[in-house]
């Protein structure tokens, strides 16, 4: 049984990990928070703990997954109470230096491919910068990515794009997209 990681498990995160479960994967969740967990749980996907914004918890919960799903095109910074700037380099950094390490490190794992949420309220550069650094880490260690353009708005097409991409890239066969 294939299992997904899917990083920032809101709302459309449980969607496709609905999709996922009833295609018999099993199917883990992130959230930052307490309430997302439980939400996370209510959907009957296993929910952890673990913050985009520091790779290494991420990381700890890749041993047994195939695909990474990296849902966070409408991430919200955390509030730390450091202001908005300090929220605008935090976006920054799960769409480029946070990405960037987490990315250098899957190659060390069992993962076999990684998806990348490509459209959302993030700035589209931030967006196009992740994507580029997704397709870069793809080339360089030949590990099948993707990065999805749906948009979220559309919960419907947004989810089979998704599911698309993430069965692919777990298939024997799966390219990069």
């Amino acid at each position: 049984m294939a299992r997904a990681l899917i990083v920032g498990c809101g709302c459309r995160g449980r969607l496709l990990g609905k999709g996922l479960l009833d295609g018999g994967w099993a199917v883990r969740g992130t959230s930052r928070h307490t309430a997302g967990l439980k939400a996370i749980e209510v959907a009957g996907i296993e929910a952890v703990q673990a913050d985009p914004a520091q790779p290494g918890t991420v990381l700890e919960l890749v041993g047994d997954v195939a695909v990474v799903v990296w849902l966070l095109g409408s991430a919200r910074p955390e509030a730390r109470g450091a202001g908005e700037a300090a929220g605008e380099e935090e976006i920054a950094a799960i769409h480029g230096t946070r990405l960037e390490r987490l990315l250098e490190k899957l190659v060390d794992t069992p993962v076999r491919g990684f998806v990348y949420e490509a459209a959302g309220t993030v700035p589209s550069h931030r967006l196009q910068h992740g994507k580029a650094l997704v397709e870069l880490a793809g080339e360089r260690w030949r590990i099948p990515v993707a990065a999805v353009a749906a948009d979220p708005e559309d919960a419907s097409s947004w989810a089979e794009e998704m599911l698309t991409a993430t069965l692919k890239l777990a298939s024997p066969a799966g390219n990069s997209i």
